[in-house]
């Protein structure tokens, strides 16, 4: 069975309890292809759009944090707004967890990145749909996760790479880390994805499109198929090797009749 048949399953099921059961189900965290896939999903039953229900009930996507890579989705009873229940869950959520995790002592930590952390939970052999975003930084580090296995976690991880440390399991709104950008501007001749990929990693648009064409490139967690696709502001792209992006859009025209655009790229 395909993903895309898997998928649409569970969320099949996990409406139905919600709607028919009157309280919260969630998904386990979805990550930005399999989000993109779950609205396709949605879309094709006719009912997508303000109302944002599914199977007859609401819905709202939640990660911990605003503008989340990997989310989950939540399907809420009759009784429950997605407002509502969002604003509940930054006071003490039920479905989420944090997890701060910090060096026990610092002097003697290894600097541990995003793929060390992650690393650390594999090996503990929990699977990556129970782990949302990684927020790091040279000192200290908070994992959203399901919050069933948090306690796990807590027990469990005790050392990364050769680094001693402490969890201790917090509220989603409690992390204090936010992603770190680089903001570069320049002149495009259109808003096309080869265009903007060539401008940000200073390639030709040849070298961009054989990206494009093996399978390399995600925009808003889509294969991309095409590099004559129009970006759109907030338009997030994923280029495997190479990193992420956010494109912020015009800015206004060069005399020469060029675009000047504004990018934030992912550090």
């Amino acid at each position: 069975m395909d993903e895309k048949k898997l998928l649409s399953g569970r969320i099949k099921e996990l409406s139905e309890k919600a709607y028919f059961n009157n309280y919260v189900t969630s998904t386990n965290f979805l990550s930005a292809s399999e989000l993109a896939m779950f609205y396709d999903i949605t879309k094709a039953t006719g009912i997508y759009g303000k109302g944002e229900a599914f199977n007859g009930a609401g819905f709202c996507i939640y990660g911990g944090r605003e503008d989340a890579d990997r989310n989950v989705v939540c399907f809420l009873p009759t009784y429950l707004d997605g407002e509502s229940f969002l604003l509940m869950q930054q006071n003490e959520s039920d479905i989420l967890s944090c997890i701060h995790i910090t060096p026990v002592n610092s002097k003697f930590a290894d600097e541990l990145n995003h793929r060390d952390y992650l690393g650390a939970l594999m090996n503990l052999g929990i699977e990556r749909d129970m782990t949302g975003d990684i927020m790091c930084d040279e000192n200290n580090a908070y994992i959203y996760v399901m919050k069933d296995i948090a306690p796990l976690i807590c027990k469990e991880l005790i050392r990364i790479k050769h680094t001693s440390v402490k969890c201790i399991q917090v509220q989603p709104s409690e992390c204090t880390l936010q992603n770190n950008f680089e903001e570069i501007e320049g002149s495009v001749a259109s808003e096309r994805l080869d265009a903007i990929l060539a401008f940000v990693y200073k390639l030709s648009r040849s070298e961009a499109q054989e990206y494009i064409s093996n399978e390399q490139v995600y925009v808003n967690g889509r294969t991309a198929f095409s590099g004559g696709y129009d970006l759109k502001k907030g338009t997030k792209v994923s280029v495997r090797g190479k990193g992420k992006f956010i494109y912020d859009g015009i800015k206004g025209n060069t005399r020469k009749g060029r675009l000047f655009v504004t990018v934030r790229i992912y550090k």
